[in-house]
């Protein structure tokens, strides 16, 4: 992890992973604490890769947050990008004080659609926790196993998308977004309001490139044009 110098007053984070990607049977785990009245941005230096795992192998990442009081995270990692043959349990939780605030942004690219990719054998669970003060605030999970792109084609699925995102903001100021971020949205993605204070967006998209057009917009929007630097590179 590394920490760029910035001109704001919080500070961020980078998560460099110096294999490259990951693979089958490595082991990741993470712990972060945002303190009582600090603000922290995390990213990653660049899209993570899952490569081909050997047969009986399964790569885990888990990351486990907490945010107290008067503290604020934006999660904003660079996409996943799933590669033919992978294997990959991958777990984030996140617990919030009561009076914390949080923008979330995961999303995961199914091949790389400028090399012709095709997933025909993956395994990928992921799960994504975010309580407050210990009591369930969204939970959100995938279990894709076997031909990725044949379940992908189904439009109750993902109607030939190679690319999905989910991006979360809790906040008192989340409702006020709500109109911004509709009019910001491409017509395969949608925004609605869980509670008061928490926005959820989905989207989905034919490939990286796409999501990531349609996506930067709205996340600098909900970041007050503070996403990091190396979302742009």
């Amino acid at each position: 992890m590394v920490f760029p110098r910035t001109h704001r007053p919080d500070a961020e984070a980078v998560l460099v992973n110096t294999a490259g990607g990951i693979t089958g049977g490595d082991q990741f785990s993470l712990n972060i604490k945002v303190q009582t009245g600090a603000s922290l941005s995390v990213t990653t230096q660049a899209a993570e890769r899952a490569y081909r795992a050997q047969s009986g192998e399964i790569a885990r990442v888990t990351t486990d947050v907490s945010v107290q009081d008067g503290a604020s995270l934006n999660w904003l990692p660079q996409e996943l990008i799933l590669f033919d043959r992978c294997a990959l349990q991958r777990r984030l939780s996140i617990d919030l004080a009561p009076h914390a605030r949080l923008l979330m942004v995961e999303s995961v690219v199914f091949g790389r659609a400028a090399m012709r990719e095709v997933l025909r054998d993956v395994k990928f669970q992921d799960r994504i926790r975010i309580t407050r003060d210990g009591r369930p605030l969204y939970i959100d999970g995938i279990n894709l196993h076997g031909d990725a792109s044949e379940h992908l084609a189904r439009a109750a699925i993902a109607s030939g998308a190679g690319a999905m995102a989910g991006v979360v903001m809790v906040g008192p100021q989340a409702q006020s977004h709500l109109k911004t971020v509709r009019a910001l949205l491409p017509q395969t993605a949608g925004a609605s309001m869980l509670t008061d204070d928490v926005l959820v967006i989905r989207q989905i998209a034919t490939d990286s490139f796409e999501l990531r057009r349609n996506l930067i917009p709205i996340l600098e929007h909900l970041s007050n044009n503070t996403l990091p630097t190396s979302w742009r590179l």
